[in-house]
């Protein structure tokens, strides 16, 4: 790796494939981080950084940066957890890749109490984060539960025979439902962040694609609302749009004002009904394609 990477460069490894490969090149697009990977290739140098991009497995990234060859990356809470204590620094949690590491069993046993597993057999690809929960419980009932590792295809284990209960992630739960099992009890909600070697020496680098991140998302989760309004009404409709700190109030020259205002986009269709009714004008909606805050 090492001999095709710029000695001054910042090293970013992104997921190589997996639940968080495709939204994570999405997010670096949308946060002006240009690269291109050639195919078969797991470096890419970008365009307008001093900085390298790694694919890797998600698994392995906490320990990469953790050692120091990479200086950040994108991986889950529930692989950061898996591998201990790892000196790792939390920069961000990413918003989207969320999920559940969920203790599951079949259907067809009806089990109801995670207690009936404990002393049983368990397969998973999260033995760590798994003995960690069935300790306590085996101390408690006096048992000793069985964990197996499996790289893959963690659902199939109990419909094969290998296993009484599986520990796995559930995002949408269709999996899950199309192997038979169900959630017996979580464990961890997960989802991707960024993190970083708390000694890298690109640390100008790391600040950079924070901000540059949290205004992509910021971008994603608001839209902007502009409109019209007389003075009249002026405090109500602000009230309907504080704004993330506050709206931008322009003097027109008929003797009215225009408004935008920042609105989240979950928001926006009941807040567009009221600024409505409230008596605003020539109401807009603006997409946002990226943000600084």
């Amino acid at each position: 790796m090492e001999s095709t990477i710029p000695t001054d460069h910042c090293k970013f490894a992104v997921p190589k494939k997996g639940r968080l490969y495709d939204q994570v090149t999405d997010m670096l697009k949308g946060a002006g981080v240009e690269y291109h990977r050639e195919p078969r290739l797991d470096i890419a140098i970008c365009k307008d950084l001093a900085m390298t991009m790694v694919f890797l497995p998600a698994s392995d990234i906490p320990k990469y940066i953790a050692e120091g060859n990479v200086d950040i990356g994108v991986t889950g809470i529930d692989i950061v957890e898996e591998n201990g204590d790892l000196a790792v620094q939390r920069v961000m949690d990413l918003g989207f890749g969320k999920c559940r590491l969920c203790v599951q069993a079949p259907v067809v046993k009806n089990v109801k109490d995670v207690r009936e597993l404990a002393g049983k057999r368990i397969v998973t690809s999260f033995p760590s984060l798994t003995k960690k929960f069935f300790d306590p419980l085996d101390e408690e009932l006096g048992v000793k539960t069985s964990i197996r590792f499996v790289s893959g295809s963690v659902e199939a284990a109990c419909g094969l025979g290998l296993a009484d209960a599986v520990v796995d992630l559930v995002e949408t739960g269709t999996t899950m439902k199309a192997a038979g099992l169900e959630i017996v009890q979580s464990i961890l909600s997960t989802e991707a962040i960024l993190i970083a070697n708390p000694q890298s020496t690109h640390q100008s680098i790391v600040d950079l694609l924070k901000h540059r991140i949290e205004g992509y998302i910021t971008s994603k989760k608001f839209v902007m609302v502009t409109y019209n309004c007389s003075p009249e009404i002026l405090s109500v409709v602000t009230e309907i749009t504080p704004g993330k700190r506050a709206p931008t109030i322009t003097q027109l020259t008929d003797g009215g004002h225009a408004v935008s205002s920042l609105v989240k986009k979950a928001d926006v269709a009941k807040v567009m009904d009221e600024l409505h009714l409230a008596g605003a004008r020539d109401i807009l909606v603006l997409e946002l394609s990226n943000s600084r805050m």
